[in-house]
């Protein structure tokens, strides 16, 4: 799944070796916007964490869209098919 975790305040860029496979988008409004693949809860609890120890406020958290390359099958056409 891709997340896109928004924060207050502008991020610098040395951060991006310590969060991994993200990216960093400095938006006019002052905010952050990380995304990036994360491949199970665990992975989401750990970026959340490091968003916490930088005591930068947490604005949101969403999930984007299925990562492909770890996500069987498309995601929407799963729910489409479910019976409940």
């Amino acid at each position: 799944m891709i997340y896109a975790i928004r924060i207050k305040g502008h991020l610098g860029h040395q951060w991006t070796d310590w969060f991994g496979e993200v990216t960093f988008t400095l938006e006019d409004n002052g905010d952050t916007l990380i995304t990036g693949p994360v491949v199970d809860q665990a992975a989401l609890h750990g970026l959340l964490k490091k968003v916490r120890d930088l005591g930068m406020p947490l604005i949101s958290v969403n999930g984007v869209e299925p990562d492909p390359s770890t996500t069987p099958g498309t995601g929407q056409a799963d729910m489409q098919d479910a019976k409940l």
